[in-house]
């Protein structure tokens, strides 16, 4: 009896006083207290509002017999995350919500998987797939981070970089010899390894979380590993071992690609880089230049005598001279300096940001280096040194280096000067100078498939461009014309020259007049000028010209006259000479068929001086004829394709004339 009424009091004591400032376990009421107090800097009105609603809702459905069992109602699942969202930090606020709902997705393995081909399709480099690799997690999975760490072999250390879902990226260092960190057992034992932490990251400000580091293993061996920051995936392991495996087979691959193009781009026997990657460096360099407004110089550098060192001393002593020569250059050039093998001896330098007399100061030195070195049987090695300077020279790559080139050829036509090497600068010499144009011509006649240089065009730009100043200004300029265009032909050097003085030979023994004997010679000097225009395949062909082919060479005269002449004021009466030497007096030539006098008569002098030396000179299909030979068939040929006076003339001062070619 006492005792009932005790805990009836007891329960009346309950009911009257409810003790809310007492700390109490129920979840529910501890919501409520949070409810009636709300944390108004933390939760917006809104937010408040609706929660307390729904919590209204929710309150009306609980059983009275267990309001607060987890396993018979959800809401405690949404009390904790009211709570949740009321107490996180609020630089991490809306980070964290985004994660808590994103780590309760479903993996979907075939469009993870998909999604990672993806990104591969396109990477060229390790760093760029690392990061969209987190992308892909991030958007997929939800992961907090995802980290990367490279094995380097020189540090022996893992070279680590992670991103976060905030967009930021850590670097650090994980060195083998922390035994204790699990990165490193992973690395070392190629096992995953799972973390229910991230503490041994160091990393701080990270949001602690669970890890999952992998092997990223490949033939090679383990490249490094791989860190996922997201609860809940221990029971995926394979398939982010896989990722991580394929991710090691891309590195692999990226490492082998990079070798081929240095392999590639390298010269095996000097170690610099091939002509190919010498090009890709010197337009990447120029077009620094043309940014920056800052000079760049180029210098050639050629072996001298390379050839009869093959011949005479084997190729073995040959390529001994050219690594010798590749040494010196790389052990004076400067960091920014690059150098390259341009061709079979010849090894070219960038110079960026570098003047000619700065050049020419660094090529000095390598030449004077050279000479204090020996080599067995060929004694000190001796070079010609070309430079050409952007943009003082050219602002065109091509154009530059074949002025560096020809600066060389001209350095090695001057020879040596006190036992060191003539050191050309293409800004130091005279276009028209006879060693200039023939090594000019030298030069594309050597590299034109390889840089597209129109010599031609470039030749009669220069020539028409030129001011005449005298006749023997226009003299000097016509006969290095005259024989930068026989060099082309290597059947025909000194051809023009030789007309030109058989020519004047003829006009004097007909006794014309000194200003036409004048004419006539610088004609004739011209008068196979429009060969400029024709194809070298036509033009150097070893046999007889036949069918197309000899259509082609029958323009030269045309071209001659229309292309190089006419454009050049002080020319132009030589026109009617250059035009028609081709013509016969039967009227079988050509161009244009004229006949007897219609030829004129300086054509008709030329005709005949231009056929003397062709039959007299030695040709691919046939020897040079004698002289007497040679008379005859100009005689069987008078009065039909030459002029019989003029042939009658000829043959009384052949004997006379020199017939050295």
């Amino acid at each position: 009896m006492n005792e009932n009424k005790e805990k009836t009091e007891k329960s009346v004591r309950a009911k009257k006083s409810p003790k809310v400032d007492k700390p109490v376990s129920n979840p529910l009421a501890k919501q409520l207290n949070s409810l009636r107090k709300p944390d108004v800097k933390n939760t917006p009105v809104k937010t408040y509002v609706d929660n307390l609603q729904k919590l209204r809702e929710d309150t009306a459905n609980v059983k009275a017999s267990n309001p607060i069992k987890p396993e018979t109602s959800s809401i405690v699942a949404r009390i904790n995350n009211f709570n949740t969202n009321k107490t996180a930090n609020r630089m991490y606020a809306g980070y964290m919500n985004n994660t808590y709902a994103s780590s309760h997705k479903v993996i979907d393995y075939s469009d993870l998987v998909s999604g990672f081909n993806s990104l591969l399709s396109d990477k060229t480099n390790i760093q760029d797939l690392f990061a969209d690799l987190h992308d892909l997690f991030a958007e997929k999975l939800g992961c907090i981070y995802t980290a990367f760490g490279v094995f380097h072999e020189k540090s022996k250390c893992l070279n680590l970089k992670l991103f976060n879902s905030m967009g930021s990226t850590y670097t650090s260092k994980l060195f083998l010899s922390d035994t204790e960190n699990p990165a490193i057992e992973c690395f070392t034992s190629h096992i995953p390894v799972f973390k229910n932490d991230d503490k041994f990251l160091n990393i701080p400000y990270l949001q602690n979380s669970e890890s999952l580091i992998l092997p990223m293993i490949s033939i090679s061996g383990c490249k490094g590993i791989m860190i996922i920051g997201k609860d809940s995936l221990e029971n995926h392991t394979g398939l982010f071992s896989f990722i991580a495996n394929y991710c090691a087979l891309f590195m692999d691959n990226i490492g082998l690609l990079e070798q081929a193009n240095k392999y590639a781009n390298t010269d095996t026997l000097t170690g610099l880089y091939t002509h190919r990657g010498f090009q890709e460096i010197l337009s990447a360099e120029l077009k620094r230049a043309t940014d920056n407004e800052t000079n760049l110089s180029i210098i050639m550098l050629d072996v001298n005598n390379i050839s009869k060192i093959n011949r005479e001393l084997g190729h073995a002593k040959g390529d001994e001279v050219i690594k010798l020569l590749a040494e010196k250059v790389k052990q004076n050039i400067r960091s920014t300096d690059k150098a390259g093998r341009y061709g079979g001896d010849e090894i070219a330098i960038i110079l960026p940001d570098t003047n000619t007399s700065d050049a020419k100061y660094l090529a000095e030195y390598i030449t004077y280096c050279l000479s204090c070195c020996f080599v067995d049987d060929v004694g000190p090695v001796k070079v010609s040194v070309g430079i050409a300077t952007y943009p003082q020279c050219s602002r065109d790559q091509e154009k530059l280096l074949i002025l560096a080139e020809q600066a060389m050829y001209i350095s090695q036509a001057k020879g040596y000067k006190e036992g060191m090497s003539a050191i050309i600068s293409s800004s130091d010499f005279n276009f028209w100078d006879n060693d200039a144009l023939n090594s000019f011509a030298e030069v594309v006649a050597k590299r034109h498939s390889q840089l597209g240089i129109d010599f031609n065009e470039e030749l009669l730009h220069k020539f028409n461009n030129e001011q005449i100043v005298s006749q023997n200004h226009l003299m000097e300029l016509a006969n290095s014309l005259a024989g930068a265009i026989d060099a082309k032909d290597p059947y025909t050097k000194g051809h023009s020259t030789s007309v030109s003085r058989y020519s004047e030979a003829l006009a004097r023994a007909i006794n014309l007049p000194e200003d036409e004997v004048q004419r006539i010679k610088l004609g004739a000097l011209l008068h196979d000028v429009g060969k400029i225009g024709i194809p070298e395949n036509v033009l150097k062909k070893p046999g007889k010209l036949e069918g197309e082919e000899w259509e082609i060479m029958k323009q030269h005269p045309v071209i001659g006259a229309e292309k190089v002449l006419q454009p050049n004021e002080a020319l132009r009466d030589l026109i009617p000479i250059v035009k028609y030497h081709h013509e016969h007096i039967d009227g079988s030539g050509y161009p244009q068929h004229l006949k007897g006098d219609e030829i004129p008569l300086a054509a008709r002098i030329v005709a005949v001086a231009d056929t003397y030396h062709a039959l007299i000179s030695d040709r691919p299909y046939r020897k040079g004829m004698s002289v007497e030979k040679a008379c005859e068939i100009l005689k069987e040929g008078s009065g039909t394709q030459w002029d019989a006076d003029l042939v009658r003339h000829f043959i009384s001062i052949a004997p006379s004339l020199s017939t050295s070619i």
